[in-house]
């Protein structure tokens, strides 16, 4: 069979929403890139073949922001109705036509090649055509979930809980054990304008009334998506991973058959629409770095010199028994919200090139419980990506950075939107050279360096259709660019969710509602533009249908004004911004 090379800076494993972020976070500041998946969409647990929520942090005004956002308000723009083909063409968009990103699909890593503690290359093999591939880099990160890249390095990992005596951790059971989290299968349902019988397959489990399903909800209300239907836990997650699949397509047909025939749940309309059949896991291997994040971290809020990330999830500790588990199958742990994660969970403690990010970061399962979720896995990613740039060019360590680049590595965070609990943007000499100004009231809120807001304050400028917010400088200064952060109301968690588990006919919905519109106090339609001593303004952006929350335009100029001229907002009467900056 035929083997194909690559040489690139930075190696992902796994395409969920992690290694995603990682690879594009990585590749925009000018890392080349390899990205490989072992399915042929990217999401992971997000993805059409899986279809979990991509949850974060509770609370008002925490949803995050970086890449996920973009994401997030990409497929409420182009994708009103949350069909999942169009947001699986969206992520695939996202990462193929990245200019500096090699993507493989299809491809599953199941060697690689050591030099001392550093790994050289990753071999895997694309079912699709046949054909090995084999990747060297400088740095990698084993995004892939299972740590596939574990076993295989040498790199420390654990599986399972821990006993609350090693970290003093009160969630804890009294003794460790190789117990986890289990995996899912889901379903989804569709309303229809008529009777739809089901005849169940031989083979489903029949639950004849509500007596094993008993506090598992199962109506056609709510958020509902079946997450329950778990098994898995007292198993290995990884090994038994196809008997396990088989088990949990007797649980959800056998749950759809009770919905329709047995007993009164008012479901003589609604037809299975879809089943999935690829488990989503929530937990297997979890490597070990240089900090192992505890129970008490999150509940101390995490307020770490190295903090890249954070969550604000409950500590949602799924029983191992699942789906077995009398009643509620997960018991909500309080945690913080925000609460910060460190860098040093993110690389391995023994494998001096290996980053790493998603539900596999050095944690305890306790912790773990909490970061284990898609939006967190996100910035998880995103910041993993951002310290390889950071990195490379330096030819640094991931240990490297922590020790010599730190701030470094959050303010190129935080200026790529990546929102930093307890920490302050830092304002760009050129910003802070310039005078602020608008066509009314003061400005100057745009310097507080917090995007978003926190504790009250809402940290925002606001501007009437029409109106404009601008910089002068001193004299003549050349200016690579402006950034802009706009408001995409981050006060409800669950915007931008795709579907639950119960869907409606488009007859119920003509007029092609959004399952999510846009921010209503976000920029729809505006202008960019500059100019030299008192001459004409010259256009360096006119935007339509904006629906961004960072934008940046280039300017590549000598200037002495830049303003940006609000037209219209998609639907509040004013437009809210975070941030006016200049880039040298």
């Amino acid at each position: 069979m035929e083997t194909i090379k690559h040489r690139v800076d930075f190696c992902v494993v796994g395409g969920g929403l992690a290694g995603m972020s990682a690879a594009i976070a990585a590749a925009r500041k000018g890392v080349r890139v390899a990205l490989i998946q072992d399915r042929p969409v990217l999401g992971g647990n997000a993805s059409s073949e899986i279809r979990m929520h991509v949850c974060g942090a509770h609370g008002e005004n925490n949803r995050e922001t970086g890449i996920v956002e973009e994401l997030k308000l990409e497929n409420r723009y182009r994708n009103p109705l949350g069909n999942y083909s169009i947001w699986d063409s969206i992520l695939y968009e996202k990462v193929r036509f990245e200019p500096n990103i090699d993507l493989l699909l299809n491809c599953s890593v199941c060697d690689l090649t050591m030099s001392g503690n550093r790994i050289r290359s990753v071999k895997g093999w694309q079912l699709t055509t046949y054909t090995w591939h084999v990747v060297e880099a400088e740095l990698f990160a084993d995004c892939s979930g299972d740590s596939i890249l574990a076993p295989l390095s040498g790199a420390e990992f654990r599986v399972g809980r821990e006993a609350g005596s090693e970290f003093g951790e009160s969630i804890a059971p009294e003794n460790a054990d190789r117990k986890t989290m289990g995996m899912s299968c889901l379903i989804q349902g569709r309303q229809t304008q008529a009777a739809q019988p089901f005849i169940p397959p031989s083979w489903v489990y029949r639950y004849d009334d509500e007596g094993k399903l008993e506090g598992k909800g199962h109506t056609f209300a709510g958020d509902e998506n079946f997450w329950w239907m778990e098994v898995g836990g007292t198993r290995d997650s990884i090994r038994d991973t196809e008997e396990l699949r088989d088990e949990l397509l007797k649980i959800a047909f056998g749950v759809w058959d009770h919905i329709k025939n047995r007993g009164s749940h008012s479901a003589e309309n609604w037809s299975l629409e879809w089943a999935g059949f690829l488990p989503g896991k929530r937990e297997s291997r979890r490597y070990v770095g240089d900090h192992v994040l505890t129970q008490n971290d999150i509940r101390g809020e995490g307020r770490f010199d190295d903090l890249v990330a954070y969550g604000g999830w409950s500590m949602d500790d799924h029983f191992p028994d699942g789906f077995y588990h009398p009643g509620l199958s997960t018991i909500f742990h309080p945690a913080p919200s925000p609460y910060g994660i460190p860098y040093r969970s993110l690389y391995s403690r023994n494998i001096e090139n290996l980053l790493f990010a998603g539900r596999n970061i050095s944690a305890t399962h306790a912790a773990l419980s909490s970061t284990r979720v898609m939006a967190t896995c996100a910035v998880i990613g995103q910041a993993a990506g951002t310290a390889a740039a950071v990195a490379i060019p330096e030819g640094l360590s991931p240990r490297g950075v922590y020790e010599n680049r730190m701030e470094a590595l959050k303010q190129a965070l935080m200026e790529d939107d990546c929102y930093l609990p307890f920490n302050r943007r830092e304002m760009t000499p050129l910003t802070a050279s310039a005078a602020l100004s608008a066509s009314a009231g003061d400005p100057s809120v745009l310097r507080n360096g917090i995007d978003r807001p926190v504790g009250g304050r809402a940290n925002s400028f606001t501007l009437s259709k029409g109106g404009w917010v601008g910089c002068t400088l001193p004299s003549p200064t050349p200016v690579a660019s402006v950034r802009v952060v706009f408001d995409s109301d981050l006060g409800d968690e669950k915007a931008g969710r795709m579907p639950s588990a119960y869907r409606s006919t488009p007859e119920e919905n003509p007029d092609g509602r959004r399952v999510t519109p846009l921010p209503g106090s976000m920029a729809r339609s505006f202008t960019v533009e500059y100019r030299a001593g008192k001459g004409d303004w010259t256009v360096a952006a006119e935007v339509k249908d904006n629906h961004t929350r960072l934008y940046r335009a280039a300017i590549g100029k000598e200037i002495t004004e830049v303003r940006l001229a609000a037209k219209e907002s998609w639907g509040s009467p004013d437009i809210r911004l975070f941030a006016f900056d200049l880039i040298g």
